[in-house]
């Protein structure tokens, strides 16, 4: 038993803990969780914990539903809402067959098999997501409304949001997971949370604690929150703009104090990778027919394959940081929303950008216009394609995509691409408001 091992018993004796859940996720990032005694703990160290694969979904095939849960102890952390006389605690966990090898498709694991191939070249990837949310009133008829009417950074005397954000804030920094900024965002009830670079595997893990400890203050405070890319018609839809970096040891690669806004070539062959790759890994940054609302819907949405400096209407930017601070060198992917399973979108990210290095892609020329504005002639003489334009059009070009099946692997793969055909055959067979309201106007 390692000193991790031995220090998370002797936490959960000390801390007279009672419950001790163990989290994954399923194919498309659903948080799932047991509960398990103190007295087990020490066993699902040693042996895992069993339970049945083929009851979540994508994890595995019914004549394979033999699965272990495997503890990470490392991810020990009690939850802040659950103190006192009946305390629980958290561990993340790997998902591993009867044999004790890794199922290929646990999102976590398909993550680690990324960040050992980004390990392989050389690079350690340090994350950094601004996570954007909105809090909704819920209604009986089933209808929901924004929580309040402020606006982009807006003050508000005694506002709900003031209130949430400091609880949560508070929240996740009892978990070890620290915060750097947190604002109203522009939409009526939409707020931002921005979380502190840490590497891949725990940025993932502290995005799925994110989501849990928002959900948990909004049911306190008498709403609900909602990641659901775009729940307002005609207001902005909730991305999670991610900073990436690499590091060579202490040295970021991104950074040539020679280079254009001292980008590396080897930053610049990744940006290329992210954007010779973007209509492939769409459906898993965008995974719902939802997302294409927000991506389609303007608002500083990114909707062309592009990037630039200051340039908000672009997929990829490159951020300015303070002079002297070679460390804070980065790029920021502005399509991921917050829907997304961090796992899989961080690893097909990844694997993007590792292939435009590997393959020395070369970076096309800056956008330096609102590419909203420019007409489709003007896109088009510049090079810049369109990023799919709903769910449909994504999973078709993720089907041709073997970077994605790579990263993902075939079963994973698989699964995912059903799942979301049946989500958009689903929604292509709903009569909508919109197309009742065009054959039976309102008097």
């Amino acid at each position: 038993m390692d000193k991790q091992q031995e220090y998370v018993l002797r936490a959960i004796e000390e801390r007279d803990i009672r419950f001790i859940r163990l989290w994954f996720t399923d194919v498309l990032g659903q948080l799932k969780s047991v509960a398990i005694a103190p007295a087990e703990v020490e066993s699902a160290f040693e042996e895992g914990i069993g339970f049945d694969g083929s009851a979540i979904e994508g994890l595995t095939r019914v004549f394979e539903s033999d699965m272990l849960l495997a503890p990470d102890p490392s991810t020990f952390q009690m939850l802040p809402w659950r103190t006192g006389a009946n305390s629980v605690a958290r561990m993340f966990c790997d998902v591993l067959t009867p044999a004790g090898e890794a199922v290929r498709t646990d999102p976590r694991a398909v993550l680690e098999r990324q960040i050992a191939r980004v390990a392989e070249a050389g690079f350690t990837c340090y994350i950094h997501p601004e996570i954007e949310f909105y809090l909704v009133n819920r209604h009986e008829d089933g209808s929901i409304s924004p929580t309040d009417h402020a606006g982009y950074f807006d003050h508000v005397a005694g506002g709900t949001a003031h209130e949430f954000r400091r609880r949560a804030i508070l929240m996740l920094e009892q978990m070890g997971i620290s915060v750097e900024f947190s604002h109203h965002e522009g939409g009526p009830g939409q707020n931002e949370i921005d979380l502190r670079f840490a590497d891949a595997l725990s940025m993932a893990d502290n995005i799925m604690t994110f989501r849990a400890v928002v959900e948990e203050v909004a049911l306190q405070e008498g709403c609900t929150a909602t990641f659901m890319p775009k729940p307002f018609v005609g207001q902005p839809g909730s991305g999670m703009h991610t900073h990436f970096s690499l590091f060579e040891g202490d040295r970021n690669a991104f950074h040539d104090p020679a280079g254009q806004y001292q980008l590396s070539a080897t930053g610049r062959a990744f940006v290329a990778g992210l954007l010779h790759h973007a209509s492939e890994i769409s459906a898993v940054t965008n995974q719902h027919v939802n997302s294409y609302k927000r991506l389609w819907g303007g608002d500083e949405a990114p909707s062309y394959i592009c990037w630039g400096r200051s340039n908000r209407s672009a997929l990829v930017r490159v951020p300015m940081h303070k002079p002297g601070k070679a460390q804070s060198t980065r790029i920021e992917f502005r399509g991921i929303d917050s829907s997304a399973n961090p796992y899989l979108a961080f690893a097909v990210i990844l694997a993007a950008g590792l292939k435009g290095i590997e393959e020395g892609y070369d970076l096309p020329a800056e956008a330096e216009d609102d590419v909203w504005a420019l007409s489709d002639r003007e896109r088009e003489a510049l090079g810049i394609a369109a990023l799919p334009t709903s769910l449909k059009r994504a999973v078709g070009a993720m089907a041709k995509s073997d970077l994605v099946a790579d990263t993902l692997g075939e079963d994973a793969f698989e699964f995912f691409m059903r799942n979301k055909r049946h989500e958009y055959r689903a929604y292509d067979a709903q009569v909508t408001d919109f197309e009742l309201s065009q054959f039976f106007p309102k008097a």
